[in-house]
């Protein structure tokens, strides 16, 4: 595993149930513009259940990609109590959780 991975790593661990933060803003808080390489790390995650990588949206609130689909994802997130807008897109202003 790399340096960067584990780095995303350590900061998505830190999300709490019921917050969700952005590609974005992880990429920000490593220095780093490489939100693809970031969404790599997060696809490959080896334990799911420290790095809740479902935790992690687009900078819009969409809900982006998951390795165990967009609905498992979602379905995780709405289980945790995270509000949404319209079904589909995370509400930022309530549920963002600043890394």
């Amino acid at each position: 595993m790399s340096t960067f991975s584990q780095q995303v790593y350590a900061l998505v661990a830190r999300i709490p149930p019921g917050k969700v933060t952005t590609y974005k803003a992880l990429a920000q808080a490593l220095d780093s513009r490489a939100y693809q390489a970031i969404g790599q790390a997060l696809h490959r995650n080896p334990t799911p259940e420290t790095v809740p990588c479902h935790r992690v949206v687009k900078a819009n609130g969409a809900l982006g990609g998951y390795a165990w689909g967009v609905s498992r994802k979602k379905a995780l997130l709405e289980s945790e109590g995270v509000p949404f807008l319209n079904g589909h897109q995370v509400d930022l202003k309530t549920g963002y959780f600043q890394v």
